[in-house]
């Protein structure tokens, strides 16, 4: 289980950031955020859609994807562990992307001992199982021959592929009802028992940030749902008195 080096007390949780060179005022909060909040923490997890979206780590030399590059290397250059796991998004990050900004990738779910706490971290796409056709598209696109056959096409034609998916979803959302994007009940449930009641959980996905309190077995458990950054940035602050949500000012 992956535990913090407890250096200065805190740990930051973020998700849904989606940035991209079309919305620089995000990027510019988020570089923000890393040079005055991030680099006094001893971690900073980030818990997936990072970007907008990620056509391969062969797009590293886009003006906008160095700026968050380098940003991202100097703060972990300040000695603060910074951790990635993959959205919906930015699925097809990379050793390469990682290897230089300096981050460490995570599988998903990951635990993590969070100052004392068992604490299970995830993006939360796979727990929205009412969305079935989603989570087919999610088992196609999670598979290593068809991400080696994707990334082998030229950069240019995944890019105008990944518009067009993300025009079609956007299109699919207007006709699903809310519930059906959340996540489910019972499948959070299942999540949480397979890794052992843990007594945090903490996700995003959604771009429903919330605290949910929850009683499996006896047990109560906490589930934080990120924010997302479209309209203002958040983020979950955790140190040994507890976790809080936070927003950018």
């Amino acid at each position: 289980m992956l535990k913090p080096a407890d250096k200065s007390g805190y740990s930051l949780f973020i998700s849904d950031l989606h940035l991209c060179a079309s919305r620089p005022e995000i990027t510019s909060s988020f570089i923000d955020f890393l040079q005055s909040t991030a680099v006094n923490a001893e971690a900073l997890y980030i818990l997936g859609d990072l970007f907008e979206y990620w056509a391969g780590d062969d797009d590293m030399e886009d003006v906008h994807h160095q700026t968050v590059i380098i940003a991202l290397k100097k703060l972990a250059n300040t000695d603060v562990n910074i951790y990635f796991m993959h959205g919906n998004r930015d699925f097809l990050i990379g050793a390469d992307f990682c290897n230089v900004s300096n981050i460490t990738l995570l599988q998903d779910p990951t635990l993590i001992d969070l100052y004392g706490n068992k604490t299970l971290l995830s993006h939360g796409d796979a727990l929205c199982t009412d969305d079935i056709d989603y989570q087919d598209f999610r088992r196609q696109v999670r598979q290593s021959k068809w991400q080696s056959d994707f990334l082998s096409q030229p950069l240019r034609d995944r890019k105008t592929q990944i518009e067009a998916i993300r025009m079609r979803s956007e299109q699919e959302k207007s006709g699903k009802s809310t519930e059906i994007m959340d996540v489910n009940p019972q499948a959070v449930e299942a999540l949480l028992l397979e890794y052992g009641l843990p007594a945090i959980f903490i996700h995003g996905h959604t771009h429903r940030p919330h605290q949910h309190q929850l009683k499996i077995k006896n047990l109560e458990i906490t589930r934080w749902v990120l924010g997302d950054w479209y309209e203002q940035g958040s983020y979950l602050i955790c140190n040994h008195a507890g976790c809080s949500s936070s927003w950018l000012s």
